[in-house]
């Protein structure tokens, strides 16, 4: 199964959607992997955005990112990454369609709630960055059956 890494970034916190947000990921058959309320200091930050620095955003990015509580969640299921980033949404709340959380929740262009990783390889990058190998929960998840057809070589 893959993984992705989710973070409820501190407007999502600040508004208290962390609850409806990770309904919306187990609704849709995602299992929590790991999950930790925690704040995210600059050092960290920098690391999490550094293919960022230099951008007239990154500077903004790291006060938010660093100025409240967030939530980070480590997702897996079939194409978890893909999966994910089509329930956030386009960037901006704005711009997002109803019926994403971003559409739903989101005005900013600043502040866009979540941050879900973009491919495989940053999935794999930015999970090793919040969590360490023993907090995340490994194994068969007990509704796997009632989620996907496993009868065949795929899971479809």
């Amino acid at each position: 199964m893959e993984k992705t890494l989710v973070i409820l970034k501190p407007d999502a916190v600040a508004r208290r959607l962390v609850g409806r947000v990770v309904r919306r990921f187990e609704d849709k058959g995602l299992q929590l992997a790991g999950m930790k309320l925690m704040k995210i200091g600059m050092p960290l930050a920098r690391r999490m955005y550094a293919e960022h620095k230099g951008k007239g955003f990154y500077k903004p990015l790291l006060r938010f990112m660093t100025g409240g509580p967030v939530v980070v969640m480590c997702l897996k299921g079939k194409d978890a990454v893909a999966v994910v980033r089509g329930m956030l949404g386009p960037t901006f709340g704005p711009d997002a369609p109803a019926g994403t959380i971003r559409g739903d929740f989101g005005m900013s262009k600043r502040y866009n709630l979540v941050h879900g990783s973009d491919s495989r390889r940053s999935a794999r990058r930015e999970i090793a960055l919040f969590f360490k190998p023993a907090e995340l929960i490994t194994g068969r998840p007990p509704d796997l059956d009632q989620i996907y057809d496993t009868t065949g070589p795929q899971w479809v």
